[in-house]
């Protein structure tokens, strides 16, 4: 196939087909609101069904909670307990669709500890347990995606995990999910759904509905938060995965319908790999959540929480409060107690969290415990809750139901469909040892760009064909290449430096200093592909340190009303214009109608 680029001139021409579809007889199809996992799978799933294509973000793809979460794609172990048995298939089912086929390079299998503190019934239970998620993984037909369980002794798990507590379990059960790098996942979708023609524009914003006399909507106004210009759009059907802002967004159109949604907090914590000795991750059951202790590559993701988020929803922080709490917990079974001082770096995300029921008047088709699409008015289609591993039958569903009786002749085909870089992973895989030598990437470095690129890595090696200097490391962020910062901009998407330190990379909470320490070297790489002059340059860097320093000073804070104060004293580059139809509408002027996914954090 051919892989489009997300560069700043796609963008623009996004812009103006956009515009276009009101000015001329050539109304969209759908116009999907939000650009987080679940719209930018509605997007490949409507364009690649034949249907003309448009999907707009209020901030960079994935910036709210599909960049915020635990970074699994798994099967929900924890709905056994519920014998919700269709959704735990449902989710190995995408889960296997994922690693085998969709996206292998982005999807890589990761194992479990279960530890067991009685030797007979628990281990009976979580084993049975276990034993049945395999048992519905391997149902699904085609190739295995995971090995099956295992029961350790306290001797095993000791040799998998040297710094368990040696009382805190008398063994363990070893299981297999994967681990995603959420952000990169809902880019490649995009990118995706941009090569088989889907118009996709970053830093544009919903900011009004258009609907007719009926109520029925027949497109929307947005606005380029790169500009400020407004414009007016057409479209069949507008579909809204905004996730967290889904009843801001459903407001615009003036109906009493829709869902309700309420967002729960989530947030994780980084240590060092080397802080902990174990080759493999832990599960933990906690009086409020699961907490998982997650090896990612070098270093550890610990979480997450569960607490009520009633501040703004566009930068949920971690308080001191509740990275407290994840260490407390972490540290209940850790033979070396953490501290504070381990911890370099933390995200917090926001759950879109379904309330029982739909509001009056609204027309709901699809409900599951983990998603529901409803249509509060006819040409508006609303899909909220879900997790990240389930995003394509979220996106199926979202599409069937806003197309009709047209979903029986035009079907999804998204299972087959794989994501870009996927094909040919295979080849660069064995070329990857001669690869390295010429470039003097050891294997570390090669899986480190396999993982991130699959075979668009080719695209990679003409940079640093073309420029050397691009296959050296950053000089302050030594874990990534020049040529990344620059395909970031050249072939992401990427439209500021922070769009680089928190979804191109994890700079922002992969080392101490947040990634500050690369930020003139990382300016110098982007400045001549996004045409930045001295100010900007100089702008863009003052932005991200001053993001840099709230975080960190929100981060002290002792509770959530306090943190965010601490936090928006840094200012956005690009804030978020008031809503249409402002608070009589129900929603707060500056809501980022638009901006978010459906993507649960802690999952």
């Amino acid at each position: 196939m051919r892989t489009a680029p997300l560069t700043a001139q796609a963008r623009s021409d996004a812009l103006a087909a956009l515009r276009g579809s009101a000015t001329r007889d050539d109304e969209l199809d759908v116009l999907v609101i939000g650009g987080g996992v679940t719209g930018a799978g509605v997007a490949l799933d409507a364009v690649t069904r034949g249907l003309s294509t448009a999907v707009v973000e209020a901030q960079d793809w994935a910036s709210g909670t599909s960049s915020r979460s635990s970074k699994l794609v798994h099967g929900g172990l924890r709905y056994l307990q519920m014998l919700d048995f269709h959704l735990v298939r449902e989710a190995l089912t995408e889960r296997d669709l994922l690693i085998n086929r969709l996206a292998p390079h982005l999807v890589k299998p990761v194992s479990f500890l279960y530890p067991l503190e009685n030797r007979v019934w628990e281990r009976a239970y979580v084993g049975a347990g276990v034993a049945l998620y395999d048992t519905l993984a391997s149902v699904n037909g085609g190739k295995r995606a995971m090995p099956i369980h295992r029961h350790l002794t306290r001797k095993g798990m000791e040799r998998l995990f040297p710094d368990l507590r040696h009382d805190a379990a008398i063994g363990a059960v070893r299981y297999w999910d994967a681990s995603v790098d959420d952000a990169r996942l809902v880019e490649t979708i995009i990118r995706t759904a941009v090569s088989y023609g889907a118009h996709a524009a970053s830093r544009t914003q919903l900011v009004d509905l258009h609907t007719t006399t009926g109520g029925a909507v027949t497109g929307a106004r947005l606005v380029d938060l790169e500009t400020g210009e407004q414009f007016d759009v057409r479209a069949r059907q507008v579909i809204n995965a905004t996730g967290v802002w889904t009843e801001s967004t459903e407001s615009l159109a003036g109906s009493e319908g829709g869902l309700k949604v309420l967002a729960s907090k989530g947030i994780h914590i980084v240590v060092p790999r080397s802080r902990i000795a174990g080759d493999v991750g832990l599960i933990l059951q906690t009086e409020k959540s699961v907490l998982f202790v997650i090896p990612w590559s070098r270093y550890w993701v610990i979480g997450t929480t569960d607490t009520p988020w009633e501040q703004e929803l566009t930068h949920p922080v971690a308080t001191s409060a509740d990275i407290d709490y994840v260490i407390e917990h972490a540290n209940a079974v850790l033979s070396r107690p953490l501290t504070r001082e381990d911890v370099i770096g933390t995200w917090a995300g926001l759950r879109p969290l379904l309330q029982p029921g739909t509001k009056e008047g609204t027309s709901s088709a699809k409900v599951s415990r983990e998603h529901t699409v409803a249509s509060p008015t006819p040409g508006l289609t609303v899909i909220a809750g879900g997790k990240l591993t389930t995003y394509r039958v979220m996106a199926k569903d979202a599409v069937d139901f806003a197309i009709g009786s047209r979903a029986t002749t035009l079907p999804s085909i998204t299972h087959e469909v794989p994501l870009v870089g996927a094909e040919g992973l295979r080849v660069f895989q064995r070329q990857a040892r001669a690869i390295g030598a010429r470039f003097d990437w050891d294997r570390k470095r090669m899986d480190h760009l396999l993982h991130r690129y699959g075979s668009l890595l080719g695209e990679i090696i003409d940079l640093c064909e073309a420029n050397p200097e691009l296959a050296k490391p950053l000089v302050n962020a030594s874990a990534y290449i020049g040529a990344e910062i620059v395909y970031a901009a050249s072939h992401e998407g990427a439209l500021h430096l922070d769009d680089i330190l928190m979804h191109r990379t994890r700079l922002n909470y992969e080392q101490a200093d947040k990634g500050v320490g690369a930020l003139e070297e990382m300016a110098d790489l982007v400045a001549p592909i996004l045409g930045w002059d001295a100010a900007t340059r100089a702008k863009e860097i003052a932005a991200y340190r001053a993001r840099a320093e709230a975080e960190e000073a929100a981060a002290s804070q002792p509770d959530d009303h306090s943190a965010e104060v601490a936090r928006l004293e840094a200012d956005d580059l690009a804030p978020m214009q008031p809503l249409g139809r402002g608070p009589a509408g129900g929603t707060k002027p500056g809501s980022p109608a638009g901006k978010g996914s459906s993507q649960p954090a802690g999952t």
